[in-house]
């Protein structure tokens, strides 16, 4: 019996921003029917993928992108309508027998969004809507190459409220060309009357395949460290204003956390579906030699290629599998779980490993607790803590290394 949590990425977008490094392509190039092709073939992959990794239980949904709000209402209600019986079929005797999850989330941009599509949404069983903000401000928008004006943020804010009604977040960047102290808390103050149940805030990171970073931008950027600086006041702001920081851009109140990012951060299982999408299966290692009931030896992932015409024109896109050993898990525990602002989880740790946390990085932990960058009573950063994330988990590779090579005992 698996349980795991299904992540839908749309590739559509009306125009790449030029910071962003995830998969899309314009839009635009896709006529109806080769649109329509993408909504029936995502069926396939998904019914494909509940049978090949035995999925029982289904907790959580997240459509992505690329924007979804441009697939529109009727292609959106298409793709609810087949996840449906999937859904349903996919839970436990005490669940809702609706088929509800307990958390469906869809992305929406401002300029592609619309009241029926919202309609759709609430009629399909979502639960919260993500909406892409970034800034308020024209000149930074403009200047990494933001789609939609200004004037459609609000309106698209207000139709959410009115016709979703249910708890919806909103993403902000930091960092952005023209940005300074007093814009960004414009951006932060305008977004909270609105009342979202969560924001993000991201630090703007160039990355060196966009044409943000190709086109010379850095010379219109703040230094880095007023940028990072900058962040710092924002998530300060955030906080005194009810949106406590639970991962490192991450705030909200501890009931509006996001529950499929949850399950990405302490490792739990998920699988992909759509061009680039990845996915990762938790491997029960009861069957293999030396491995106890219980205890994991690893997991596979599986990516799907980044090439949407292959996907939509019913070819088979190539798919890559890995094979996730003990050691490497661990290491990605370690890397989510400590962006985490509860940690990595514990008891799932002992279980899958059979050794607990404080056994392998003692040294690390102790470190890090006497710096006072650590929470008290629970293996895991504190708020200044996790601005230094990288650090710490480089002194835990370390002692890492050094643990694995000299584990002498077989579970």
């Amino acid at each position: 019996m698996v349980s795991a949590s299904l992540y839908i990425h749309i590739p559509f977008c009306a125009k790449k921003c030029d910071y962003c490094d995830f998969y899309s392509v314009p839009a635009p190039v896709w006529d109806e029917r080769l649109m329509d092709g993408f909504v029936e073939r995502l069926r396939e992959d998904i019914e494909g993928q509940v049978k090949t990794f035995g999925i029982t239980e289904i907790g959580s949904v997240y459509i992505g992108g690329g924007t979804p709000s441009l697939l529109g209402a009727r292609r959106m209600k298409d793709i609810l309508d087949f996840l449906t019986p999937i859904l349903r079929g996919r839970r436990r005797e005490t669940d809702d027998k609706s088929g509800k999850v307990k958390e469906f989330t869809v992305e929406v941009n401002p300029e592609s969004l619309s009241e029926d599509f919202l309609r759709v949404c609430v009629d399909g069983g979502v639960t919260r809507i993500s909406c892409g903000v970034q800034t308020f401000n024209a000149d930074a928008r403009g200047a990494i190459g933001r789609c939609g004006g200004v004037s459609r943020i609000g309106p698209a804010l207000d139709l959410i409220r009115e016709i979703f009604g249910g708890a919806f977040s909103a993403d902000l960047i930091s960092g952005l060309p023209f940005q300074d102290r007093a814009a960004l808390f414009h951006d932060i103050e305008t977004l909270l009357s609105y009342n979202p149940s969560h924001v993000s805030l991201y630090d703007l990171t160039l990355e060196e395949n966009t044409p943000l970073y190709r086109n010379n931008v850095l010379e219109k950027m703040p230094p880095r460290e007023p940028a990072e600086n900058l962040w710092i006041l924002g998530r300060d702001l955030l906080e005194s204003r009810g949106y406590p920081q639970y991962e490192v851009s991450n705030f909200a109140p501890e009931n509006s956390r996001s529950k499929h990012n949850i399950v990405y951060w302490r490792m739990g299982c998920w699988f992909g579906a759509g061009p680039s999408a990845s996915g990762t299966i938790i491997l029960d290692g009861a069957a293999l030699d030396g491995v106890p009931s219980g205890v994991s030896s690893g997991a596979l992932r599986r990516t799907v290629s980044a090439d949407v015409q292959t996907y939509v024109s019913g070819g088979k896109p190539e798919v890559f599998t890995e094979a996730l050993d003990r050691n490497t898990l661990i290491k990605e525990s370690f890397i989510m779980g400590f962006r985490y602002i509860d940690g990595p989880d514990e008891a799932l740790f002992k279980q899958r490993f059979g050794c607990a946390i404080e056994d392998i990085v003692p040294e690390t932990l102790r470190k890090w607790r006497g710096g006072g960058k650590m929470r008290g009573g629970v293996r895991a950063l504190n708020k200044d803590g996790l601005i230094l994330l990288n650090r710490f988990l480089i002194d835990c590779f370390v002692e890492l290394d050094k643990f694995f090579s000299n584990e002498r005992i077989i579970f």
